[in-house]
Formats: C-alpha cells, sequence, structure tokens
C-alpha cells in the first residue's frame, strides 16, 4: 500500500488515503492521520464527521487483522 498525501485540515492533522482506493470512486475510502500518540482515521465522503481515534498500537493490530482476512 502507498499512502499519498490527501488534506490538512484545520486541526494541521494530515490525512492519507490508500493508492489502493478504487480509481473508479475515489472518495469510497477511509484516511488516516498519524499523531505520535494517536492515530485519526475518518471517511473520506464526511470530511467534518465523526473520527476515531486509537492509538498506535491498537493501529498496528488492526492492520494485521485486517490483512489476514
Amino acid at each position: 500500500m502507498i499512502r499519498e498525501a490527501s488534506a490538512r485540515d484545520a486541526s494541521g492533522l494530515v490525512w492519507f488515503k490508500s493508492s489502493y482506493s478504487d480509481s473508479n470512486n475515489p472518495n469510497d475510502c477511509v484516511e488516516v492521520a498519524n499523531t505520535p500518540a494517536t492515530i485519526h482515521i475518518r471517511d473520506s465522503k464526511q470530511t467534518d464527521g465523526p473520527r476515531l481515534r486509537v492509538a498506535p498500537g491498537a493501529w498496528t493490530e488492526f492492520l494485521g487483522y485486517a490483512a489476514g482476512h
């Protein structure tokens, strides 16, 4: 997976989405912004909508789980 910068929001977070996102519908994707202490996750179609924040270790575990399924 290649990360491509998507946008910087008012909070200063830089959001990324995967280069594997569907090119026919580029808005169908989650976006991720990293800070040293927190991983921020949002829906690319609702960038001002709800966001999920998780610890880096939880994100790493999720990615390992998702890659196995």
